[in-house]
């Protein structure tokens, strides 16, 4: 069962949506530009097994407050606000595309709160062509000068992001979409190459990973959340996915090259 709740942090409300055992290990999830936590609802029950899940939805996005003033900064700080409100100490943290930027950000700041790390299609933070969005029609369910604000720093982000993610201390998972996404993949696996504890899958799948295919993004995830120990249900660096294999019992399951 997932509940609406909504916290207070520094006079921004945040809404999220919580699932899976009171008791259990806390797993926060931050979602892509423009979309919100209700994203993430077609892996959050596989993950709500053995986790207690958090999908925030970001200020400025959805349920959350859209106080109009904006950054990939502020949203790292909402972060921890969130966790401090709610007295979540360390956690494993999820974030796809904006969503990872946000995450690798605060894993940079705040090292200690975070246990692993996995970052859906985010490319290494480098100044690429600017180029001005256009607005789509109609009523949005996210504050449009968010937007802008935010593909200015995507467009010309800060040269301390990129010095600062060999500071991650996390265990990191980075899982690329292949050819079919608009990410350069080569900026995605020097990311995960600049992270000490970083490695790389790939799924080729396109940059909605968890949407196109979710059963093999929520298995690899999975795995890496919670290794085996048994030297081949873990991940290894540079895994690719390969595809589905039939079982005898009519099921389906992915299947990892090296494995």
């Amino acid at each position: 069962m997932t509940d609406h709740r909504s916290v207070d942090v520094a006079g921004v409300r945040l809404a999220y949506q919580v699932s899976g055992p009171p008791d259990a290990p806390p797993l926060l999830l931050l979602h892509a530009l423009g979309e919100d936590a209700a994203d993430w609802d077609v892996v959050a029950p596989v993950f709500a097994g053995g986790w207690r899940v958090y999908a925030l939805d970001l200020r400025g996005h959805g349920r959350s407050d859209w106080p109009g003033e904006y950054s990939l900064q502020l949203m790292r700080d909402d972060v921890l606000g969130f966790l401090d409100a709610l007295a979540l100490g360390r956690v494993d943290l999820i974030g796809h595309s904006m969503g990872g930027i946000v995450a690798y950000l605060f894993a940079e700041e705040h090292p200690q709160r975070v246990g692993r790390l996995v970052l859906e299609d985010v490319g290494v933070p480098r100044p690429r062509k600017q180029s001005t969005p256009t607005r789509p029609d109609g009523k949005l369910t996210f504050d449009w000068e968010m937007v802008l604000a935010v593909r200015r720093q995507v467009d010309t982000p800060d040269p301390e992001w990129l010095e600062r993610l060999s500071e991650i201390t996390a265990e990191t998972l980075v899982v690329a979409g292949g050819q079919g996404s608009h990410v350069p993949q080569a900026g995605i696996a020097e990311l995960a190459g600049r992270v000490a504890q970083g490695r790389v899958i790939t799924i080729p799948a396109g940059h909605l990973v968890h949407h196109a295919e979710p059963e093999a993004f929520a298995e690899v995830v999975l795995k890496f959340l919670r290794p085996s120990g048994d030297g081949c249900n873990d991940l290894k660096p540079e895994t690719k996915y390969a595809g589905w294999a039939n079982l005898p019992n009519g099921k389906q399951r992915v299947v990892i090259e090296d494995c």
